[in-house]
Parts: structure tokens; C-alpha cells; sequence
């Protein structure tokens, strides 16, 4: 676990970055139906809104990203507001992710900090000497929510943009959790401070009541610059990480909080078909 100082930037951590974005290819999850849904992975350097109510699996999806990068050779940093770090470790150790042994190869840090300090430091340099050290290429904050705590509202939105630019400028991929305050009804809100603009990808987690039973669904609501799935699927949280299932292709209404089952194709043609044999008898 780390605790960084504020540090003035310098001219070489610039240098050190500065080719991060040009670089090519997919940022994959490791989650294969995700990556699937995403066609091919995040686009790199691209900052990611991760949102869901409590218990929906946020950090564990975090979590498991960043782990699958190190597996990929992509040193990761998990920043948390909320969680200690012993908290942490014990978590991930539940789900076979064994966070000390990948710090000790200084293939991963665990910071644990309050976002008035990140503030403070004014371009997030509070994070320079760690980014310094490992150079990693996934990163996550846990979560954006608790800026609410320490900046105004009106506030909100500029003091998120600049951490969004600083990881940005440093050619970081990130994933920002997010606490969604709306998880039912008429409505589904992903952010009610208008942070959506901001980011380049949002991935939304809601809890749904299907015939009594409560379910968890995963949507895609925005990508730039790429195409991607616009259907919602099942997903589970296994003693593995996330695992995505099948889509709920038999039912409508799930975002707004009342889903219907919907009647197959199959079926219908077979309806239609017997309507119009009763009406020629």
C-alpha cells in the first residue's frame, strides 16, 4: 500500500508519458463477453464511468480489470476513498487476486488517500511519484462519488474534469466508480450532477426484479469512437470476478424498472398462424 506526498511535476515524467495516447490497440477487460460487447476492449486512454448502486459489483469489476492488466503485462494503480487498504486485499484474496505479491513486483499499488489531498495538489501531482515508479497503464478511483464531500456542487463538474485531464495528459486508462443514486423507477439516472459529458464510456450496473427475484443487468449507455452492444446482460459475481451472461432478450422495460416478458417471435407467428386458420373455418 502506498501513501504518496505532493510532488511538483517535472519535465521527465512528461517525456515518460508522453506517447501513451498514440499508442494503438484495445484496452481489454478480460472479461470475455464484455470484451465482446465493447468489440475489442476499452479504446485506450479513454477514461470510463463505472456506475451502480451499492452491492452491484463495482469494485469488483474494478478490481478485475486492473488485475487481468498486470496479467497482460499492464501495471495497474487502485486509488480508493472509501475502503482500507487490509479491506481491500482481503477481497480481492477472496476472488484468487493476490494484490500484495503483484506489489511486491511493483506491478500494482494500492493507494489509499482522501480527495481533498488529491485536490489540493492542484494537477493531481499528489500521484506523480507513483505513476513515476511503476508506469502503469490502468487506474482506478474509488470512487468519484466522494468528491461531493469535499467541493461544492457547482464545483463538482470542473473538479472532475481536471482529474479526468491529468490522467489523460499521462496517457492512463481509467475507470472512475461512480455511486448511482437512481436504481428504479420511471428513470434511470446515471449521475445527477451532469458528470456523463465528461467521460468517454459509461457502463451502468442495476439490480432488477424479475418475477421475484432480484438479478443484476449490465448496459453500455455511451462509447466514443466505437461501435458496441446496446443490449443489457445478465451478470453474475462468482468466487472468479464478474461473469456476463446471456442477454435479457425476453424481456423490455428493465432500465425503467418494470420489465415485461416478451412474447418470442416464434410464438407469435404461431398465433397469427392459428388466428388466420379459426377465421377461414
Amino acid at each position: 500500500m502506498t501513501t504518496p506526498r505532493s510532488k511538483t511535476g517535472s519535465s521527465e515524467f512528461d517525456q515518460l508519458f508522453s506517447s501513451r495516447i498514440a499508442e494503438g490497440g484495445r484496452v481489454k477487460t478480460g472479461i470475455v463477453e464484455l470484451d465482446e460487447m465493447l468489440r475489442g476492449g476499452f479504446m485506450p486512454g479513454d477514461a470510463v464511468m463505472l456506475a451502480g448502486s451499492a452491492g452491484t459489483g463495482k469494485t469488483t469489476l474494478a478490481l478485475q480489470y486492473l488485475v487481468n492488466g498486470v496479467k497482460r503485462g499492464e501495471p495497474g494503480i487502485y486509488v480508493t476513498f472509501e475502503e482500507l487498504p487490509d479491506q481491500i486485499y482481503r477481497d480481492a484474496k477472496n476472488f484468487g487476486w493476490d494484490l500484495r505479491k503483484m506489489e511486491e513486483e511493483d506491478k500494482f499499488r494500492v493507494i489509499c488517500t482522501s480527495p481533498n489531498l488529491v485536490l489540493e495538489s492542484g494537477d493531481g501531482s499528489l500521484l506523480d511519484d507513483v505513476l513515476r515508479d511503476i508506469q502503469p497503464r490502468r487506474l482506478v478511483i474509488d470512487s468519484l462519488s466522494h468528491l461531493e464531500m469535499f467541493v461544492k456542487r457547482d464545483d463538482m463538474r470542473m473538479e472532475a474534469y481536471r482529474i479526468v485531464r491529468y490522467l489523460k495528459t499521462h496517457g492512463v486508462s481509467s475507470i472512475l466508480l461512480w455511486e448511482s443514486p437512481q436504481i428504479s423507477g420511471g428513470v434511470f439516472s446515471v449521475t445527477d450532477v451532469g458528470l456523463s459529458f465528461l467521460v468517454d464510456c459509461i457502463l451502468a450496473l442495476k439490480p432488477v426484479e424479475i418475477e421475484s427475484s432480484l438479478r443484476k443487468a449490465l448496459v453500455i449507455l455511451k462509447m466514443r469512437g466505437s461501435d458496441h452492444d446496446k443490449r443489457l446482460r445478465e451478470y453474475e459475481i462468482t468466487p472468479a470476478g464478474i461473469k456476463i451472461e446471456s442477454a435479457f432478450s425476453n424481456y423490455e422495460g428493465i432500465i425503467s424498472g418494470s420489465p415485461r416478458k416478451v412474447a418470442s417471435e416464434k410464438f407469435m407467428e404461431l398465433f397469427r398462424g392459428a388466428s388466420e386458420k379459426q377465421k377461414k373455418a
